[in-house]
């Protein structure tokens, strides 16, 4: 499956490069500079592919078969590149891979971005805009996943997590362990359709995703 990655430069991105690497899967890395482009290649990446995800990407995603949605704003910005990234970005990439064809897209989003208003004040906006990029990729007719992880880390992963459509309890997991359920949900036929929290647990990631 050619697989177009959005956020490859980011540190989920670039683990999930190198998961990636030994699948059966290509990589198609979207890149904002020439010079991400051997570093990621290096990761794992097929081959990389210059764009900006806040204006159109349809010529970078000619020719894959599913999306990989990881991007986001980061933690040192405001307000405003949140809603651009997290969500305005994501729903235009919703809205082109439908229009190009592309069935298959799979969304990072966050632990409690179905209730925004229930999370933290400091991260309600955030929140917010995951829920809208959320609703639009559910409503959009694609064959959706939307993983949920909770705190992120940077831990070495384990492999092992617990995955539900809700968990009640705010836990961390690993950027690594997200990255080995994005790469696993590209190969489940039990995630089709679904959303669902993910944190590190006790049960192995192929295991966890059998059981929804």
């Amino acid at each position: 499956m050619h697989v177009f990655i959005a956020g490859a430069n980011g540190q989920i991105g670039q683990h999930l490069l190198r998961e990636m690497e030994d699948s059966d899967h290509e990589a198609r890395a979207l890149i904002r500079h020439p010079d991400q482009g051997p570093e990621l290649q290096q990761l794992g990446a097929t081959e990389t592919v210059l764009g900006d995800l806040e204006q159109d990407c349809s010529e970078a995603m000619k020719g894959c078969d599913a999306v990989i949605f990881t991007a986001g704003s980061g933690p040192h910005t405001g307000p405003d590149k949140t809603i651009d990234v997290d969500q305005d970005s994501a729903i235009r990439l919703v809205d082109t891979a439908k229009a190009m064809g592309i069935k298959r897209f799979i969304m990072v989003s966050s632990m409690r971005a179905e209730e925004p208003e229930k999370g933290p004040e400091k991260l309600r906006h955030y929140l917010r805009a995951k829920h809208n990029a959320d609703e639009h990729l559910r409503n959009s007719g694609l064959n959706y996943t939307i993983v949920r992880p909770g705190q992120l880390t940077n831990d070495d992963g384990t492999g092992k997590v617990a995955v539900s459509a809700k968990l009640e309890d705010f836990g961390k997991i690993s950027r690594q362990d997200v990255a080995r359920v994005l790469l696993a949900v590209l190969d489940s036929d039990t995630t089709t359709d679904r959303v669902f929290d993910v944190v590190s647990g006790d049960t192995s990631v192929p295991e966890a995703l059998a059981k929804l």
